[in-house]
């Protein structure tokens, strides 16, 4: 059994309160499901060069009420929330508020993050790998108890809440959609147990990684992490990836001979990378049904400047 698709904008160049509600508005008027914010907030200068990030303008949480406000359909999330950029309670009780004020349209993304160097600008410890995940599951814990509204007895490592009901309850029950994103073994799995919707990292524009695997066989090896994890859940959860390289065109040689010299790989492995697609619009839509085949993606998230040139795509196969 297929999970229907759905798609995302990831918007993160909105630099004005108009462009950002005409982003939200115009992502819902094309079909689209939901619209994705990021957890980044260096403005420019050595730290952002160095992090090799655009810089963002608009902060996640007030992004995201706004993107609802002015909208009835549309979902709302971060794609994701770093777990040691908040402190947990406080974040949890936001999304909570977040889903309640837009009638039960917000997805929680979150994850352990990933950006030593943006760590490092903004004041915060860079933990080993093992420990940010550590906090990580701590705080997927705590969203899933205050969300309940039951007492809150947590004492973990890294979360210790105790004493109060989580308030206000979420529209969405049991809960609102937590997503987990990620590339390894152990966070996959972990994605695959808890949460409702898989975001499964793009894998490097390598022809062979250290492992020896092509791109494609290395999202199959994560895929594999996250059906073995999941069991019985596998037919229930979304899995999100984001073709990083997405263009409509008749010339497919010449695009992926560009987009090549950009990634600095080459044509090949441009040609054959699950996170790129290139073609005619039958071309992509076709290339997406076989992927969702091979490896589950149901859940596509694009580029916020590619909204437009994906909309046909959108409305080809959404619900489908």
């Amino acid at each position: 059994m297929v999970r229907p698709f759905r798609f995302a904008v990831q918007g993160t160049k909105a630099k004005s309160g108009a462009e950002w509600r005409d982003l939200a508005q115009e992502a819902e008027d094309l079909g689209y499901s939901t619209l994705f914010v990021a957890d980044h907030y260096l403005g420019g200068g050595p730290a952002n060069r160095a992090a090799s990030m655009p810089p963002q303008h608009l902060a996640p949480i007030s992004s995201m009420a706004m993107a609802a406000a002015v909208t009835t359909t549309l979902r709302v999330g971060c794609r994701v929330f770093c777990a040691d950029y908040h402190v947990p309670a406080a974040l949890v009780k936001e999304a909570a508020t977040i889903d309640l004020l837009s009638d039960g349209r917000m997805e929680f993304g979150i994850g352990a993050g990933w950006n030593e160097i943006e760590f490092d600008a903004m004041g915060l410890t860079y933990l080993p790998a093992p420990r940010r995940i550590d906090k990580l599951v701590e705080v997927v814990a705590l969203a899933k108890a205050h969300w309940s509204g039951e007492p809150i007895e947590l004492d973990g490592q890294h979360v210790k809440v105790s004493g109060y009901r989580g308030l206000p309850l979420p529209v969405q029950q049991p809960r609102p959609p937590i997503m987990v994103g990620g590339g390894k073994k152990r966070i996959l799995s972990f994605a695959a147990r808890e949460a409702d919707i898989v975001s499964i990292s793009n894998t490097p524009f390598v022809a062979i990684n250290e492992d020896g695997l092509t791109p494609s066989e290395e999202l199959a090896r994560r895929v594999g992490y996250v059906r073995a994890a999941a069991g019985d859940r596998l037919e229930q959860l979304d899995i999100e990836g984001s073709p990083w390289f997405a263009e409509i065109t008749t010339d497919t040689v010449e695009a992926t001979e560009r987009i090549a010299g950009w990634a600095q790989t080459t044509p090949e492995v441009i040609a054959a990378h699950p996170n790129v697609l290139l073609g005619t619009l039958d071309e992509i839509i076709e290339r997406l049904v076989e992927r969702r085949e091979a490896f589950g993606v149901n859940y596509v998230s694009v580029q916020q400047g590619q909204l437009r040139t994906f909309a046909p795509i959108v409305a080809a196969l959404a619900g489908k």
